[in-house]
């Protein structure tokens, strides 16, 4: 059977879906034209400290050279530096701040908290460099990460700044953001970020302190050839306030108080239920590198609470400092002692002192509190707390 013949309206509509559906092929075609031009992105391991290209849209100063060739040359190596994302404060340093806007500056951006140990041990390095090398193009960046809830407020991370004398650029990254977008998880984490915005280095904790400052001034020097320009101080830093540790005779581990954090090391039987208040009591036989309480306690996501109005905690540690992070609004005071002695002034730590005999502190607004540093070795160490409403996140060791 034949088909019908078509009527002139017949043949104007199939002209018209004809053309329609030639030029959405010719729309597809673009898009996916335009789609393969696009630098093709991979995820790389932690070691890389790599994330997608993220050139920002922030305006390249004036004093920014660009060497074409050389960048073209680094794309194939590196990876650019992620954009500061989701900043909720600023200290030394106004809200103008960007990684897009410090191209042509050799920029060191630090993931910290002011309770780390570890991050704290890391500042004498930084102060020293910021003060050597600001004139010759470096800015540092302190990203604060929070580790606790207290640590998110501005007012104390200024507080810390001032304390430990930082000057350089401090943002608080409150909610994680910047750090998702370096991938990072650890504190500290440096990265060395070059005068074409690409990372050319990173380390993770404490130490390589040489290391790290050898490819600043090499990356500086690259800055002075570009501009043509410069003489670099090639000595190594020597910090005068460093705090040294023989990690090799540090045997206990970081020991977290909060159900959110804990990691383990703790003795208690009835262990750290999330929410819950207990009645804790010392049991007959304790080991080492576990930390006991005794009385009423509320187990918090960041913390352990003392409900009563007075506890204890026993811990058999293996190192040469002890520290706690730890709070108490109302304020509540230790009563720190070694194998069931007060300390003595060559014994206790930067926060206790001697009166009437007791080595003692006040605990109040949250942060690092340094109870024992004498002499590496083991001991038993008691806290005896007066005052309800103290809050203790972790011990930490050096």
């Amino acid at each position: 059977m034949k088909n019908k013949p078509a009527t002139r309206k017949e043949e104007k509509t199939g002209n018209r879906n004809l053309f329609l559906i030639v030029l959405l092929i010719i729309i597809a075609g673009s898009i996916y034209y335009l789609n393969s031009q696009k630098a093709a992105v991979s995820e790389t391991d932690i070691e890389n400290i790599a994330d997608a290209k993220t050139e920002t849209n922030v305006k390249a100063p004036q004093s920014y050279v660009k060497d074409e060739q050389a960048v073209k040359q680094k794309e194939a190596r590196f990876e650019y530096a992620p954009e500061l994302t989701g900043i909720e404060g600023y200290i030394n340093t106004d809200n103008m701040l960007t990684i897009g806007s410090l191209k042509g500056k050799v920029v060191l951006v630090d993931f910290w908290t002011y309770t780390c140990i570890n991050c704290i041990r890391t500042l004498p390095y930084l102060k020293v460099w910021h003060d050597k090398y600001a004139d010759d193009g470096l800015v540092i960046i302190g990203v604060h990460t929070p580790e606790f809830e207290f640590e998110k407020k501005y007012e104390n991370v200024k507080e810390a700044a001032e304390k430990y004398g930082l000057k350089y650029a401090i943002v608080q990254d409150n909610d994680y953001l910047t750090w998702r977008a370096y991938k990072n998880r650890f504190w500290p984490h440096k990265y060395l970020i070059d005068i074409d915005g690409f990372i050319r280095y990173d380390h993770i904790g404490e130490g390589k302190y040489e290391e790290t400052e050898k490819v600043i001034q090499a990356l500086l020097k690259e800055r002075m050839e570009r501009l043509g320009k410069g003489k670099l101080k090639e000595d190594m830093a020597k910090p005068s306030d460093i705090i040294d540790v023989d990690f090799g005779k540090v045997n206990t581990p970081e020991i977290y108080l909060g159900y959110g954090f804990t990691r383990g090391n703790f003795g208690n039987p009835e262990g750290l239920p999330a929410g819950q208040t207990v009645d804790y009591m010392f049991p007959a036989i304790v080991k080492p590198n576990n930390v006991y309480l005794e009385g009423r306690w509320k187990i918090n996501k960041d913390d352990s609470e003392l409900i009563s109005d007075e506890g204890r905690i026993i811990l058999g540690y293996d190192a040469k400092a002890v520290n706690i992070v730890a709070e108490s609004e109302e304020g509540s005071e230790i009563e720190v002692l070694v194998d069931t002695k007060a300390l003595d002034e060559s014994k206790i730590g930067a926060d206790v002192e001697i009166i009437d005999g007791k080595s003692m502190a006040n605990i109040e607004e949250g942060k690092l509190y340094n109870l024992v540093d004498f002499e590496y070795g083991s001991g038993l160490l008691e806290l005896r707390i007066r005052g309800k409403g103290f809050k203790i996140n972790t011990f930490t060791f050096g």
